[in-house]
Formats: C-alpha cells, sequence, structure tokens
C-alpha cells in the first residue's frame, strides 16, 4: 500500500509540471482587445527596435515555439504568431530574448545549443539501447549481458534527463533578464497583467524542466518493465 502510495505521488509530481506549463499557456491564449499586435507582429517589432540583423520571425507547428540559433529564425506557433493575447506575445517576448542571447554573443546562450541536440539523441539511444535487451540475451545466452545492456539504456537516459535541467538558466535569462524587463518598460503590457505575464514567462522556462521530468518517467517505466522480466 505504502509503495502503490508512493508511486502515485512520483507520477504526480513528475506529471505536475507540465500540467501547470499547459495549463498557464492555455488560460492567457484568449483574445484581448486590450494587446496591440499579434506575437509574430510583436516578435518583429522587437527584432527591430533591438537591431538584431538576420533574425526573422516565422509561424511553425502547433507546441513547437522556440528560437533556431542554426538559422537565426524566431519560431512561434500559429496560436502565438497570429494571436493578440497575452500568452502569444508573452512567449514571443521569451524567444526573441533567447535571440537576443545568441546574437549578442552571450556566454548563457550556449547552453541549449550544447546539450538539447544531444539531450535528445542520447535520449533515442537509450530507449534503443534498453529495447535491445531481450535481442542481446537471446543471441548472447548470457543473463549478464541482458543487464548490462539495460543498465547500459537505462544510464543514457538519466544523462539526457540531466542535460535537460542544465539549460534552465538560459531559459530563466530568457525570460526574467529579457522578456519580463522589455515587456513592463516598453510598456507593451499593462500594470494589471504583469502578474499573468510573469506566469507565462514561468511556464515558458519551465518547458524543458519539464520535459526532463518527462525523461524520467520513460526512464521509470522502463525500470518497471525491466523488473517485470
Amino acid at each position: 500500500m505504502i509503495f502503490a502510495l508512493l508511486g502515485i505521488l512520483l507520477l504526480i509530481a513528475i506529471y505536475a509540471p507540465s500540467v501547470w506549463v499547459r495549463y498557464v499557456m492555455n488560460n492567457y491564449s484568449k483574445e484581448d482587445p486590450t494587446i496591440r499586435g499579434t506575437g509574430g507582429e510583436l516578435g518583429i517589432h522587437l527584432i527591430n527596435r533591438f537591431q538584431l540583423e538576420g533574425v526573422t520571425v516565422e509561424e511553425t507547428k502547433p507546441q513547437n515555439d522556440h528560437f533556431d540559433p542554426s538559422s537565426n529564425t524566431v519560431r512561434l506557433s500559429p496560436d502565438n504568431f497570429n494571436g493578440c493575447a497575452l500568452t502569444a506575445i508573452a512567449v514571443a517576448a521569451h524567444e526573441v530574448g533567447h535571440a537576443i542571447q545568441f546574437n549578442r554573443k552571450e556566454a548563457i546562450s550556449l547552453l541549449r545549443g550544447q546539450y538539447i541536440p544531444k539531450a535528445i539523441l542520447i535520449n533515442k539511444i537509450g530507449i534503443g539501447i534498453v529495447m535491445l535487451m531481450p535481442v542481446v540475451g537471446l543471441i548472447t545466452r548470457v543473463p549478464h549481458a541482458a543487464i548490462i545492456t539495460a543498465v547500459a539504456g537505462v544510464l543514457a537516459m538519466l544523462v539526457s534527463a540531466l542535460m535537460y535541467l542544465i539549460v534552465l538558466p538560459e531559459e530563466w535569462d530568457a525570460s526574467y533578464n529579457k522578456a519580463l524587463p522589455i515587456l513592463i518598460e516598453g510598456e507593451y503590457i499593462h500594470k494589471n497583467q504583469e502578474k499573468a505575464v510573469n506566469k507565462i514567462l514561468k511556464a515558458a522556462a519551465l518547458t524543458y524542466f519539464a520535459g526532463a521530468l518527462a525523461n524520467i518517467l520513460s526512464l521509470w517505466r522502463w525500470l518497471v518493465l525491466l523488473k517485470l522480466r
């Protein structure tokens, strides 16, 4: 009973950040007549304002807002690119914050570029290794070989999860050292909207953290499967 309760609490702790991020983003995604332009328009305006030469803004697939340093492009999901909502302008400012980091060659801008692609690759490799465990067992017919394979896969997935946590300072900087001051000092939002925008920017900053927890959940699921075997 205690283990079941602990398992439920663990699942809640793992899912809570992702659920909260989605809730905040959706809660403030309604059109607001007090907002003067769309997220895409604000992104273009900020790029011009801060003279970020070569940076462009374009629409991308849903829930895939990001700044791509390889093409110097701010990409916003359809709702945020075309929407006149608090979520749209806050997310746009956050992603432009990343563009500012990168184009000013701030040291903190290197974190995501260095670790996120590697984290994604290592996680895929880890899952692939774990899935090969039964095959290794059948081919070698040595129980320890399968166990070693599983451990290697699980360790790879754990390293991937930890990599996601490394980029938190970069995300926090984009939200609170870039986007929030820009929105407040530029009077792009009203005083009574600051609290809501603060929540949205926190959710934007914690997106990768939620991804790290999702990786840990994946790790836990594979451990359960291994135990059942």
